[in-house]
């Protein structure tokens, strides 16, 4: 089978296949390789998290490569092992003095992603490691935004046991709330008005939750509201 060719570095190239080995070669022949940048500015350690290879990490981590180089669109290592879902590489990442609130081009953190892509363990970690809950992206848009939206509740449960703000609006003037009636995320809402969320903040539009909701869902939540 063709091997899969995703960068102009032939040593990022090796690290996105898993080839260990000849990295090891190529690094012990000449250590710059180890840090390579390529066409993105993206490094071995960027491509050996993008593909999930846990040992090529881990060598290159042992070598004291930089953990915090961003790539062309402001994408760090971290970034995209939260991404991808590579919970052991994200603990290793953080182990080496990963910077956790990092963002990106588009403003957003590593936890940005593990909320909308519901990668509990993952995002888990990085709150327990200092990541915040409230972080902005570019759209002001927070992890409990985009945990709402895509309806990951046990996402929700975690940034609100690490004070992630209910109420929080951006930069339409949504708050979680809106975002989670406006997508029919019924268990969602439910649990976000049970811990503070209010169904009467206005958005731009000068919408209220309520008034995104559709069905029964409005009624629901009033109900809990009013006891």
């Amino acid at each position: 089978m063709e091997e899969v060719r995703v960068s102009d570095v032939e040593v990022c190239n090796l690290a996105y296949g898993g080839k260990l080995e000849e990295i090891r070669n190529r690094i012990l022949a000449d250590k710059s390789q180890a840090t390579r940048t390529d066409q993105d500015d993206r490094t071995p350690l960027h491509w050996a998290c993008s593909a999930g290879h846990t040992d090529i990490a881990d060598y290159l981590l042992r070598l004291g490569v930089s953990v915090n180089d961003k790539d062309d669109v402001g994408w760090t290592p971290l970034h995209i092992a939260a991404s991808a879902g590579r919970t052991d590489i994200v603990r290793a990442l953080i182990g080496k003095g990963a910077q956790v609130n990092v963002s990106n081009q588009n403003g957003c953190t590593p936890l940005h992603y593990a909320a909308s892509k519901n990668k509990y363990e993952i995002a888990l970690f990085l709150l327990e490691n200092g990541a915040s809950p409230d972080a902005k992206d570019k759209l002001d848009s927070t992890p409990l935004h985009r945990a709402a939206s895509k309806g990951n509740l046990k996402i929700i449960e975690i940034l609100l046991k690490h004070k992630a703000s209910t109420n929080i609006q951006d930069s339409e003037g949504n708050t979680p709330l809106h975002l989670a009636c406006d997508e029919e995320r019924i268990e969602e809402a439910k649990y976000l008005v049970e811990n503070g969320a209010s169904i009467y903040i206005e958005n731009k539009d000068e919408k209220t939750p309520l008034q995104v909701a559709r069905g029964g869902l409005g009624i629901l939540l009033r109900r809990i509201v009013e006891g």
